[in-house]
């Protein structure tokens, strides 16, 4: 049986448009200030990564499992209710930087805000910038 295809593969889609798409300017505004911060503190052009996630960077991943494939070192992606940063899940200062991040929620590396009114961009800065020194790449 053949290895299962990774859906989120590096696309040649446009960000800009994507980000056209989203419902309301004010989510369109934070999507954009997101870009702004992931592309600032990463040095990488944001790229579309399967049909609704923003990349930055890209590194090759492999499991013990043997599956392997290609990520984007730290990305996000604007859900219906909710923006969710790909972020590493363990990086220097992550708990501390968390517990003054503002409104959020978090799963085993995803963290998950409404708004960037709900946040301290600052820290997500600090946080991003930590995310970017780890190389392994885990998923929610």
């Amino acid at each position: 049986m053949p290895a299962a295809k990774n859906k989120t593969t590096e696309t040649a889609s446009s960000v800009p448009a994507f980000i056209k798409k989203i419902p309301g300017t004010d989510r369109q505004n934070d999507a954009k200030i997101i870009i702004d911060i992931m592309q600032s503190q990463s040095g990488f052009e944001p790229k579309m990564w399967g049909t609704a996630i923003v990349g930055f960077g890209t590194h090759h991943y492999k499991y013990e499992s043997g599956r392997e494939g290609d990520a984007p070192l730290i990305g996000f992606s604007p859900r219906k209710t909710e923006f969710v940063l790909y972020l590493p899940s363990e990086f220097d200062k992550r708990e501390e930087l968390l517990k003054k991040f503002g409104k959020h929620k978090t799963g085993k590396a995803c963290i998950y805000f409404k708004k960037i009114a709900d946040i301290d961009v600052e820290v997500m800065k600090k946080m991003v910038a930590q995310a970017l020194k780890k190389k392994d790449m885990n998923g929610c």
